[in-house]
C-alpha cells in the first residue's frame, strides 16, 4: 500500500523536533504536530506516535549543562522529561479533542511473545477506544543490554507490530541526499528510493544531533527493516509538519522508500 492510501500510519518525531537547542520544550512545533495528528484522525485515519525528548527535555528542566553521559544521569533526566512532555502533549491534543496515551517499552518486550501481545493488544484497544498511543523507549530504566539504540528503530519496529501501513519518520533534514547538505550545497534530494543498498546505508554518514542519538544512518535502517515488511516510509523535516498533508495527497515531501516483502 503506498503512503497516499494508507489507514493505520505511525509518526516518529525527533528531539531536534521537539525541542530547541537548549532542550526546552518547542511549545509551536508540539503544537502543530499535536494539530496535524488530530486532523488526520479527524479525516478517519489512525495514527500512532513514537516520540523522543524526554533526555532532552529533561536535561534542560533539571538545570544540566549538557546531556549526562552515564546511565543513571540519563534515566534521571529521562524520568523527569518524559513525565513534562507527557504533560506537553496531552495539552495540546486535549485542545483538540483526543486523548494521549503513553506506552514506554523496551527491546526484552518485543522479544518475549506475551510482552510483544500485550503491547499489540494495548496499541490496538486504545486505537479502537479514539486515543492517541504516544510510544518512547523506557529511558528511565532502560540498560544497554535492553535498548533499542534510539527511536528511529523503534518506530520500525512498532509499525510491524501495529500493522501500519506507512511509517513517517520527522526529523531536522527534509529527506535523503546523495551526499551531506550541510556540507556540500550541490547535494540533491533524493525523493524515492525504491531499494535500500548498502551502498546507500555507506553514504547515510554517522550520528545526528547533540540532542538525539539517531542520524540518517539509522533512518535507513528503520526504512529497511519497514520495507522489508511492507511498509511505505517517509523521512521528511519536522519543522512544518503541514508537509504531512502534501505526503498523503500524492504532493511528494521528504524522501520516499517504496515497500516491498524481503
Amino acid at each position: 500500500m503506498s503512503i497516499k492510501q494508507a489507514q493505520r500510519i505511525v509518526v516518529k518525531v525527533g528531539s531536534s523536533t521537539l525541542t530547541y537547542p537548549n532542550g526546552r520544550p518547542h511549545f509551536r512545533r508540539i503544537e502543530q504536530i499535536a494539530r496535524v495528528v488530530a486532523d488526520l484522525k479527524n479525516s478517519g485515519k489512525q495514527v500512532i506516535l513514537v516520540s523522543s525528548g524526554a533526555i532532552a527535555v529533561g536535561v534542560s528542566r533539571l538545570g544540566l549543562h549538557e546531556k549526562p553521559q552515564d546511565t543513571p544521569g540519563k534515566q534521571a533526566a529521562a524520568a523527569v522529561g518524559q513525565c513534562d512532555l507527557m504533560s506537553i502533549y496531552d495539552r495540546f491534543f486535549s485542545e483538540y479533542g483526543y486523548v494521549a496515551a503513553q506506552i514506554l517499552i523496551n527491546r526484552d518486550v518485543v522479544e518475549r511473545e506475551e510482552r510483544k501481545n500485550n503491547v499489540v493488544n494495548t496499541m490496538e484497544t486504545l486505537l479502537k477506544m479514539g486515543a492517541v498511543p504516544i510510544i518512547n523507549e523506557n529511558d528511565s530504566v532502560s540498560v544497554e543490554e535492553l535498548e533499542f539504540g534510539d527511536n528511529d528503530r523503534l518506530s520500525a519496529i512498532v509499525a510491524v507490530l501495529a500493522g501500519a501501513d506507512a511509517l513517517l519518520i520527522l526529523t531536522d533534514i527534509d529527506g535523503f541526499y546523495d551526499s551531506d547538505p550541510r556540507e556540500n550545497p550541490d547535494a540533491r534530494l533524493i525523493a524515492v528510493v525504491e531499494e535500500i543498498t548498502p551502498e546507500l546505508l555507506k553514504a547515510a554518514g554517522g550520528a545526528g544531533s547533540n540532542r538525539g542519538t539517531g542520524g540518517m544512518h539509522t533512518k535507513l535502517e528503520a526504512a529497511d527493516f519497514a520495507t522489508k515488511n511492507g511498509i511505505e516510509v517517509a523521512v521528511m523535516a519536522g519543522d512544518r509538519p503541514e508537509r504531512i498533508y502534501d505526503l498523503l495527497e500524492g504532493r511528494g515531501a521528504g524522501t520516499v522508500f517504496k515497500a516491498h516483502k524481503a
